[in-house]
């Protein structure tokens, strides 16, 4: 009786609580989920991947809400473990794609500025030879490799349509969001009003961003032994868990078993995803 009564007391607080804040519940809802699927849909279009925006959404509920009943399921007859890693198989399934588009991202971006210092070389040698802007980009799109031909060949698509050459660098560095392309682009549409050495430039602009990949390789190697072991010791926990079992599983056996157990594995699941994070946040130095 004692049971029924908590379980109906708890209805009736969600429900009014759901009454009293439905508005702002249901804009946390569209935001989570129609924003996430425009972010998602921005961040591939800047790479150049066209997916349609309901495919994106139906891929997010399934390996969300799919994942997590499929959790649930495989947990029955046991409900409260099962509504529990289910949840949370839910919520990460829900929240990993949006950091996998901006790792995708960032991906593409390194590999541009990095492909960038040939880039800049070719139009270099290119205004040497008596070549303008316009032509020594069209050595870059014939010569170099995606993505750098990629966006110079779409900023001069957008010239041939009648874009002004300002703006069509503009959006390229809109769509590349770094700092090294931020300032080529500013640049070149400085010195295309004001008059000067664009060649000189184009050198002096490759060999700093040249010097700033190699000053952020070098930090790579100092802290990549700091990550190592961090997850060496992230991994500790359930590499020792799956040992204990394997050697006694009585003993193991109620951490799967009984409500204690599984607020214990929830703990730790919470604790592993806080320390990686951390240690992202420590061996994560900008340049």
């Amino acid at each position: 009786m004692l049971k029924w009564m908590g379980l109906l007391t708890l209805g009736v607080a969600c429900f009014v609580g759901f009454y009293h804040y439905n508005k702002r519940l249901l804009d946390w809802l569209r935001f989570q989920s129609l924003g996430t699927r425009d972010y998602i849909v921005e961040r591939l279009g800047l790479m150049f991947i066209e997916v349609p925006s309901h495919r994106i959404l139906l891929g997010l509920f399934a390996i969300s809400f799919g994942a997590g009943s499929l959790v649930f399921l495989a947990f029955l007859p046991e409900v409260f473990p099962g509504l529990m890693f289910g949840a949370i198989v839910a919520v990460i399934g829900w929240k990993v794609p949006r950091p996998i588009v901006d790792w995708l991202y960032r991906r593409r971006t390194n590999q541009f500025v990095f492909q960038l210092v040939d880039a800049l070389n070719l139009m270099s040698n290119g205004l040497k030879s008596g070549l303008s802007v316009v032509p020594s980009s069209g050595l870059v799109v014939q010569e170099m490799p995606d993505p750098v031909r990629q966006e110079f060949n779409l900023v001069l698509s957008e010239n041939k349509l009648g874009v002004p050459l300002e703006e069509a660098l503009n959006g390229m560095a809109r769509r590349v969001q770094s700092d090294d392309v931020e300032m080529l682009v500013t640049s070149i549409n400085i010195l295309k009003e004001t008059g000067g050495n664009l060649a000189e430039t184009f050198d002096t602009i490759a060999t700093t961003i040249r010097e700033r990949i190699k000053v952020e390789k070098k930090i790579q190697v100092l802290t990549a032994s700091g990550f190592y072991q961090g997850m060496f010791v992230m991994a500790m926990p359930p590499v020792l868990g799956f040992v204990f079992y394997q050697t006694d599983p009585d003993f193991m056996r109620p951490l799967f078993t009984t409500a204690i157990g599984w607020v214990l594995l929830a703990g730790v699941l919470l604790l592993e995803a806080l320390a990686f994070f951390a240690i992202m946040k420590i061996v994560k130095i900008d340049v």
